[in-house]
């Protein structure tokens, strides 16, 4: 499920465009959000995909760490799990403490 930020309606994986508000999910779904803001923090180096333990073929196939160009959107697209892609952006972060 995707999660619109404008509203907080939940929409399907497939979802474009939120069905409340009208909000484009490219931008303003909860996963677009939180990649955007590990691209811009200067400490953050590389962004990983997190995978749940059941995880469906494509998700463990789109899992890993890449740089913040590279990094593929959420949802894994050819998600086949019943309750829909649950995976997750997590930093790498180059600085730990300030």
């Amino acid at each position: 499920m995707r999660t619109c930020t404008r509203c907080q309606a939940q929409q399907p994986d497939e979802a474009i465009q939120c069905a409340n508000c009208g909000a484009d999910l490219s931008l303003y779904s909860a996963t677009a959000v939180a990649l955007a803001r590990l691209r811009a923090s200067p400490r953050v180096s590389r962004v990983r995909i997190m995978t749940a333990n059941d995880a469906c073929p494509a998700c463990l196939a789109d899992g890993g760490e890449f740089t913040k160009d590279e990094v593929p959107a959420l949802p894994v697209r050819g998600c086949s799990h019943a309750r829909g892609c649950r995976c997750f952006y997590e930093p790498a972060l180059i600085d730990i403490y300030p």
